[in-house]
């Protein structure tokens, strides 16, 4: 049976240190960079012990926190995390945040080496005038609203009004479009939190537009969550055919994905009347806008509140993603009573021993082995930026993993002295009145969530307070 942390049992514990030196590793993060660190190294070093720590009571990050609701087929990764999370040489430990809770310098005390995989906790700033205004909102804190990530349910998003602009072409973007625009019925079927359904009940948006700063060809979106949008029961694409001119020669020597990509937005923009006529009476619509940088969110006559956002006209320099918006002088000004701004997440530094590029947001390493530090990694988003989807990060996360595992076939890791893991860092959190989470705890939290969820017809409904989560499993 495992014990408080998924860990195995005392005595296969002390066999496997006395057969061979164990090396003792924990992970800071349990989102798809923890995780998959922990399963590379659990998998490709048979003695190894991997601890993992999340600052909130639950497993998973972003899976759990960032995945659009309607896409559950992604989330199925997390029966692989639990599988790892499961294993007798693998533990658990939530509700610790490391940098306050427990240091990382207390941390390399405890264990050979720490791998840190926190990701991107905040989002990139427009650094324009009215950027703070109410009605603007961060991607970041929108997805996490409706995907009940704690510290966003106070959002409250103002959705009264008929036309959002989302500033970013990038997958959140259309993610954040397809949940303002889906019929209910079809989010009622989703894990989506039940306030954030209430809200979205009374909306009264019925338009969106995402604005970027470069061309059809630099969008950063892929086809899978296009074709989503444009087959959207209800909704209605609005393309101009004008900003697809000349595209389809510029495309054919581009990758197979932009080729296709393009393809799609362009027999959209194309569509015959005849086509659209399904599409005409539908009672909300949506559609790209290009070459539009945003120069100022304008306030309201009283100054309460958003009503549009002054967009800087831009020509491209150069071609492929490699183009540059420059603007031309021209300015445009685009009504709309809700902003929500899509230009990318960005990493915080965690602990003042740990080396943080502020400027690139990332912890600066070399194929994950973090500069200057014996014996500390990063992986996932804070260590490469915050781009790509799961699989990206599950490559960079082996890669890192792998880093780690040749530094202990190599020497560079000595893991002579004996470690103490998490006997070491559960005195330091007992002694701040700090108590950790196991995976069977989450389990008990899991099976609340899931329960709730069967009453409503719902895959789950999240617990979104983590004091009601520590209640459950009596905290």
């Amino acid at each position: 049976m495992a014990g408080a942390g998924g860990r195995a049992p005392l005595g296969l514990r002390r066999w496997l240190c006395s057969a061979a030196p164990a090396p003792r590793v924990c992970v800071v993060g349990s989102g798809p960079a923890g995780f998959y660190t922990a399963q590379h190294i659990l998998k490709h070093h048979g003695g190894a012990l991997v601890d993992i720590y999340e600052k909130l009571p639950v497993p998973f990050g972003l899976v759990r926190f960032g995945v659009a609701p309607d896409h559950p087929e992604v989330k199925n990764v997390t029966n692989t995390f639990t599988q790892t999370a499961r294993s007798g040489r693998c533990g658990f430990y939530g509700n610790v945040t490391v940098g306050r809770d427990v240091t990382v310098p207390e941390l390399q005390q405890a264990y050979h080496a720490v791998v840190l995989s926190y990701g991107a906790e905040d989002n990139r700033v427009l650094g324009i005038p009215g950027e703070n205004l109410p009605g603007v909102y961060s991607a970041r804190a929108f997805v996490g609203w409706y995907n009940g990530l704690p510290e966003n349910q106070d959002l409250k998003p103002d959705l009264s009004c008929e036309t959002a602009l989302i500033l970013g072409h990038g997958n959140v973007a259309l993610d954040i479009a397809r949940i303002l625009l889906s019929p209910l019925q079809l989010l009622r079927k989703t894990d989506i939190t039940d306030s954030s359904l209430a809200a979205l009940a009374c909306s009264k948006v019925k338009r969106v537009w995402l604005v970027g700063r470069r061309g059809p060809l630099q969008v950063a979106f892929t086809i899978k969550e296009l074709r989503e949008m444009i087959n959207l029961p209800g909704a209605r694409a609005v393309l101009d055919p004008a900003d697809f001119t000349g595209l389809e020669s510029a495309v054919k020597d581009a990758s197979r994905p932009r080729k296709r990509l393009t393809e799609l937005m362009i027999k959209t923009a194309l569509e015959k009347p005849v086509e659209m006529q399904a599409g005409a009476a539908a009672p909300r619509e949506w559609g790209l806008k290009f070459q539009r940088s945003p120069q100022e969110v304008l306030p309201s006559a009283d100054g309460s509140r958003a009503r549009g956002v002054r967009m800087a006209l831009t020509r491209l320099e150069g071609s492929g993603d490699s183009a540059k918006a420059i603007p031309t002088g021209d300015v445009e000004e685009l009504e709309c009573g809700l902003v929500l701004s899509s230009i990318g997440y960005r990493s915080l530094p965690l602990d003042p021993a740990v080396p943080f590029d502020s400027q690139r947001g990332v912890i600066p390493n070399s194929s994950g082995r973090v500069e200057g530090v014996p014996g500390l990694y990063c992986s996932g988003w804070v260590k490469r930026g915050p781009t790509g989807v799961i699989i990206t990060t599950m490559n960079d996360s082996f890669d890192t993993a792998q880093s780690l595992l040749e530094d202990l076939q190599g020497g560079v890791l000595d893991i002579s002295p004996s470690r103490e893991g998490f006997g070491l860092v559960e005195s330091i959190l007992h002694s701040r009145g700090v108590r950790p989470v196991s995976f069977s705890d989450w389990e008990k939290i899991d099976a609340a969530e899931v329960a709730r969820g069967k009453a409503a017809g719902k895959p789950r409904e999240k617990i979104v307070d983590p004091a009601e989560m520590l209640r459950i499993i009596g905290h």
